[in-house]
């Protein structure tokens, strides 16, 4: 087992066939933590209004959800742009799950980070539904060819590697439009006088520390089946998890000391 004293995931995208549903079972049952973050796209409502599709391992996942906030685990359910109609619940509790339009974490060495899925930041959904209208379609062709070509992989007994998170490190594009949005989570985490940002949306899980604090995105269970971990130090991570689960990074020191380098394969707080 895993033990951590927070887990922060987002982007599952339940109710999509790109949800890796069989990979984020296997995290949800391994890792154990006292409290779970789930910010945002956790249902893909929008997918869902195409076509609705929640084959075993979908349920599977919300099962094991409720049944965590049952054993006293707190899971607290930030929605995104995805799942937007549940914002209309935030204040109340479904199934034990706390509804929660943002919210404020202290880490254990007394860090504040604002909660929330991101989409706020971003101008293009925030403030062009147009420009949405016209990536959106883009981007799903891009984790479709993911998803395919894992299936591909899996025949012939290889783990998973994502293309889509490939042809993004190598888009010019794709890595102006992340650090704009890394730079207003922080804007708005140093306008609200918090030590960071805690969001997904993107697509992309990374840190990046900045005059305003340290930007920390949990990435995706659709192309990258990442998550960002607390230790009971207050230590934050990023994990990737498939058949050879690794921590991909460490938070930056506030001296900007050398993180490890991706896939170094460094297992933390493992348990037996």
């Amino acid at each position: 087992m895993y033990r951590y004293r927070t887990v922060f995931i987002s982007d599952l995208h339940l109710g999509s066939p790109d949800c890796q549903a069989s990979y984020l079972l296997s995290f949800l049952d391994t890792v154990e933590a006292e409290r779970i973050y789930l910010v945002g796209d956790v249902i893909d409502l929008i997918a869902m209004q195409r076509r609705v599709y929640l084959p075993e391992s979908h349920l599977a996942v919300i099962r094991r959800l409720v049944t965590l906030a049952a054993e006293g685990r707190q899971v607290i359910y930030v929605p995104g742009n995805h799942d937007e109609f549940m914002r209309s619940f935030c204040g109340q509790s479904l199934a034990g799950i706390e509804m929660r339009l943002a919210d404020w974490h202290t880490t254990a060495d007394g860090r504040h980070f604002r909660v929330c899925h991101g989409d706020e930041f971003d101008h293009a959904v925030r403030c062009s539904p147009l420009l949405w209208l016209v990536g959106n379609p883009m981007h799903g062709v891009l984790v479709r060819l993911n998803r395919w070509l894992n299936h591909w992989r899996r025949a012939r007994g290889k783990g998973y590697w994502s293309l889509a998170a490939y042809i993004k490190q190598r888009l010019a594009r794709a890595r102006a439009y992340i650090a704009r949005f890394e730079q207003a989570a922080l804007t708005a985490a140093g306008r609200q006088k918090a030590d960071g940002t805690i969001c997904g949306h993107i697509h992309s899980a990374g840190f990046h520390r900045g005059r305003e604090g340290l930007y920390c995105n949990d990435g995706d269970w659709t192309e990258h089946c990442t998550a960002l971990v607390e230790d009971s130090g207050g230590r934050l991570s990023l994990l990737h998890w498939s058949e050879e689960p690794r921590v991909l990074a460490y938070e930056p020191g506030p001296e900007h000391a050398p993180e490890p380098a991706v896939g170094s394969g460094v297992a933390a707080n493992r348990v037996a």
